[in-house]
């Protein structure tokens, strides 16, 4: 069951084209193909106030991607529906 859930996080949403673990915690998991040694020259940013204004744009996008997809699926379902009157 781990890996299952392991590989539902990683992967992308057709809807937002981000994964879930990416969407909540702005960078994707680790896979066993990502844990070769980096380079010391690349340290992790410590500026607190540059993370939250990239975790608010994120949302932003994430916001804008799904409803820009939920309108494409509402305008689907509609074609073919017709107004009654009455």
């Amino acid at each position: 069951m781990p890996h299952a859930k392991f590989a539902y996080n990683k992967v992308p949403s057709k809807a937002t084209g981000l994964s879930p673990f990416k969407m909540v915690y702005e960078i994707d998991p680790l896979g066993p193909l990502d844990l070769t040694p980096q380079p010391l020259d690349q340290k992790p940013s410590t500026v607190v106030a540059a993370r939250v204004e990239e975790i608010q744009k994120l949302h932003e996008l994430v916001k804008g991607r799904i409803e820009k997809t939920n309108a494409s699926y509402q305008a689907q379902a509609n074609q073919h529906k017709r107004q009654k009157v009455f």
